[in-house]
């Protein structure tokens, strides 16, 4: 059985948010599961709870507010891979989250 490759999204747009979250679930031979959230503390607040893989990080993020999500993730998972995405349709998505997650075994 694969283990569960936990992905968290953190986008400023609800409708995108909705539609990266869906196209990361609908992964199923990949085992990905996709969280999808809109503000910093929700991000920190389940990047705590949960064992992520990948953080992606969407578009409309201030630059500020992207250094310190940045270094709060490295700070509490030095191995972390940080992805930024800024749409371009599943085909980008899936390329972006293989090759963050195979950087990431490097």
């Amino acid at each position: 059985m694969m283990e569960t490759i936990n992905i968290l999204y953190i986008g400023r747009h609800l409708e995108i948010l909705a539609t990266v979250v869906r196209l990361i679930n609908a992964n199923a031979n990949a085992n990905w599961n996709g969280v999808g959230v809109m503000n910093d503390e929700e991000a920190k607040e389940i990047f705590l709870r949960k064992d992520f893989s990948l953080v992606l990080l969407g578009s409309g993020i201030q630059e500020q507010s992207e250094a310190d999500l940045c270094k709060f993730f490295i700070n509490h998972n030095p191995n972390i891979s940080i992805v930024q995405h800024y749409g371009g349709g599943s085909g980008l998505l899936k390329s972006e989250i293989l090759l963050g997650l195979y950087n990431n075994k490097n």
